[in-house]
């Protein structure tokens, strides 16, 4: 069993994705998607299914790894506002060098904060971390761990 990607559906793909591959360094997998027909309908159970989108290629894994795949189709149903504890898939996180800095990056690339960056030692070391929000608002995790020697 191998994890395969994640979906985003977005307002607006190319801006999404632009903005992941800025902010995170994720690689486009081309080609990018165009895709509709019966068997997108069937498998997705949406009524006339049409969509465009690109595959990303995440940060810190080899040309084979799992994708964040961002997606938009031609008639999107809208979304409440992302929260951290609301039910279902709450948020992606990427490991960053230094939080502050990539809360700064993904600020001046369109995202927003969220919560406050936090320390806490768990013995083995100290996690360092915030929750923030991509263009489109969905929650993003930005991390590091300094661990103990």
């Amino acid at each position: 069993m191998k994890y395969v990607h994640t979906n985003i559906i977005a307002k607006d793909w190319k801006l999404l994705s632009d903005f992941y591959i800025n902010v995170f360094d994720c690689k486009p997998v081309l080609p990018e998607r165009n895709l509709k027909g019966d068997w997108l309908e069937k498998g997705t159970a949406v009524k006339d299914a049409s969509l465009q989108g690109v595959h990303l290629l995440l940060p810190g894994f080899g040309e084979d790894g799992p994708t964040l795949e961002i997606f938009q189709y031609q008639e999107n149903e809208g979304k409440p506002e992302c929260v951290a504890n609301r039910e279902g898939f709450g948020h992606i996180a990427f490991s960053v060098d230094n939080v502050e800095v990539g809360l700064k990056k993904m600020i001046s690339a369109g995202g927003s904060k969220l919560g406050e960056i936090v320390k806490k030692d768990f013995g083995k070391g100290t996690l360092i971390f915030t929750y923030a929000k991509d263009p489109e608002g969905n929650i993003i995790e930005l991390q590091t761990w300094k661990l103990k020697n």
